[in-house]
């Protein structure tokens, strides 16, 4: 009933969203999370079902306490233009992450792209448009995986996010991945607010095993909904969340957008200062050094196959907790390499 309910509702604000201004979109659904906030208090940011341990999970590579994946969604051409400076304060703080694009939705340079890859960095899918269309119907969602399977391929990519994370496991078995990364361990702030209560990722059998892949949920609150919707001032909810996250030896996943980051000057009403998202990063390797492992969505993918048994990579269980993380990931060719070759073919 809850599901059909927010999906009534997520219809009727897609309809009038063209006619509202960007600045009005952001102010009613404020006010919806700020009353979601009170209500939802005792499962958001932590849901305590979602430490459960997973019964397949023996560990993190090199016996690590637990797991760091960064993603970016990037959502507008602003967000596009702001690519280039969100890597190098990564690179800068000896991170890598994930970048997903939205295929249809902006231009978007093969030049960005490959520049992202050479520096040891990840592209994904975003869909190819912006909107929830793709899960209107079973029809629907087949014709629009006929083009975004095109720029899986052409991308040399492996993971794929929905916009605005809609998610129906099933049909994404549709998908040529390895991951899909459209869900969240709790955020009842989403249109489709069924979280998987679980900070660990989850194997998504299929009938054929080539089209199973893992899913990879974000479990670190989004930028977007921390500080443009509740405009918050610090980083206490992620520290507070990356916390209980390490305590369990869960996977901190957490997915942020270029598009509200402001790099110079004065932000405006849709942006909040990058040095919140470097004041995360630089909390990551300070209080936590040595004890995380930090992998991009395709290795954890790639881990997640060898330790559920479905790769024939799998090497020996002792290797997995205490050797090179490497040996888990191999089962993947390096994107920069795949990527690579298709923009010389």
């Amino acid at each position: 009933m809850k599901f059909l309910t927010e999906e009534r509702l997520s219809r009727a604000y897609y309809k009038i969203k063209p006619l509202l201004s960007r600045r009005m979109q952001i102010i009613i659904r404020s006010i919806v999370a700020r009353q979601k906030r009170r209500l939802y208090r005792e499962v958001w940011p932590i849901d305590q079902r979602a430490a459960t341990l997973p019964p397949e999970f023996a560990g993190w590579p090199d016996g690590k306490r637990f797991s760091v994946v960064l993603t970016h969604d990037v959502d507008t051409a602003r967000g596009v233009a702001r690519t280039r400076q969100l890597m190098d304060l990564e690179l800068e703080m000896g991170f890598r992450s994930s970048f997903n694009f939205v295929a249809k939705g902006y231009h978007l340079p093969s030049e960005l792209r490959n520049l992202l890859v050479e520096h040891g960095f990840e592209v994904g899918v975003h869909g190819l448009e912006h909107n929830r269309d793709l899960y209107d119907s079973p029809t629907s969602f087949a014709e629009h995986a006929k083009g975004i399977n095109s720029y899986l391929q052409e991308w040399g990519a492996v993971g794929f996010r929905s916009p605005c994370v809609y998610h129906n496991f099933e049909w994404l078995h549709g998908l040529n991945i390895s991951y899909d990364a459209s869900s969240f361990d709790t955020d009842p702030f989403e249109p489709q607010s069924d979280g998987v209560q679980s900070i660990f990722p989850i194997l998504q059998k299929a009938e054929l095993p080539s089209k199973g892949y893992v899913e990879l949920p974000y479990t670190l609150p989004q930028d977007f909904t921390l500080y443009i919707l509740f405009g918050e001032r610090d980083i206490d909810v992620w520290k507070r969340k990356l916390q209980w996250i390490a305590q369990h030896g869960g996977m901190a996943l957490v997915n942020t957008h270029p598009d509200y980051m402001c790099f110079e000057g004065r932000p405006q009403f849709d942006e909040y200062p990058v040095d919140l998202y470097r004041d995360l990063l630089t909390h990551i390797q300070g209080e936590y050094r040595g004890e995380f492992c930090h992998l991009l969505p395709h290795e954890m993918a790639t881990y997640w196959n060898v330790i559920s048994g479905m790769s024939e990579l799998a090497p020996r269980p002792e290797n997995i907790i205490t050797g090179d993380a490497s040996a888990a990931t191999a089962g993947i060719p390096p994107l920069s390499q795949s990527l690579l070759e298709k923009s010389k073919a």
